[in-house]
């Protein structure tokens, strides 16, 4: 049975391409395909971790731009996916310009964990177990809502050449949000993702993470799959496109890690 806390996941990279919201959404799906009950909030202008779960422009009647502006709440803002026990908080082009609009409010920094307060309240049955939050690749004021809301952080990192170059700086923003706005927020883990056992160079970066990180890389690495890159184009997760793909195996690996990093951080 899902563990009636809910835990809030940031899944946070300053850097694009790094298959950000491609493991927000399978993450989240996988999540829900062991007995979780998970929500996927979208901070992204750009909607596509809303897009990928089949949600379209028409839909998208209340959104974060509505919550982070006080005018809706985050129930309000749930939809749920064609994925039983998943929903998602879908984002518009509209908080393109959220930032000016609470630029001069004293709890701009807050505002996403005054709207998760609203769901840790609702009873145990229909609470969320895990909320998954999709940042743009950048660190501007959403971003640091969403560290400023969080438990821990996910970091997917592409095994390519700038990668740790990367995490360092996710790192330092992290140990600044800490230390100013969240001192309960951790790195949850980093999830390496794209990986091509074909280059060498992958396989390079992959062990330099490794001997950078520590256990805090997670075992599972998500592999390049082209069903992966195919999915969204169809509104669908991985999961839902095509479950016996390398893609889906490894994301369900990657749920069960995340679960038993969680069981361990609650017996500590």
């Amino acid at each position: 049975m899902a563990d009636p806390d809910m835990r809030v996941l940031v899944v946070a990279n300053q850097k694009g391409g790094v298959g950000k919201t491609t493991t927000a959404i399978n993450l989240g799906t996988a999540l829900a395909a062991i007995g979780e009950r998970v929500l996927i909030l979208d901070l992204d202008p750009q909607g596509n971790a809303s897009t990928g779960l089949g949600i379209d422009q028409k839909s998208r009647h209340v959104s974060t731009y509505d919550v982070l502006l006080g005018e809706k709440t985050l129930a309000e803002a749930v939809q749920p996916t064609a994925v039983p026990r998943l929903c998602v908080a879908p984002s518009t082009l509209d908080l393109l310009g959220v930032e000016l609009e609470i630029a001069g409010d004293k709890d701009r920094t807050f505002k996403l964990r005054a709207a998760l307060e609203s769901l840790r309240a609702a009873p145990a049955d229909d609470r969320f177990t895990y909320v998954l939050i999709d940042c743009p690749p950048s660190l501007n004021l959403l971003t640091v809502n969403a560290l400023a809301a969080a438990d821990s952080v996910v970091v997917p990192l592409q095994c390519e050449f700038f990668a740790l170059e990367g995490l360092s700086q996710l790192l330092k923003t992290v140990e600044q949000v800490r230390k100013a706005l969240n001192p309960r927020l951790t790195i949850h883990g980093v999830v390496l993702t794209m990986f091509d056992p074909r280059n060498n160079l992958a396989s390079q970066v992959v062990a330099d993470v490794r001997a950078f990180m520590g256990d805090k890389v997670y075992q599972t690495v998500i592999p390049r799959n082209v069903r992966v890159s195919e999915a969204p184009s169809h509104g669908k997760p991985v999961l839902l496109y095509d479950l016996k793909c390398n893609g889906s195996q490894a994301y369900l690996r990657l749920a069960s890690e995340v679960i038993q990093r969680e069981r361990a951080l609650r017996a500590a």
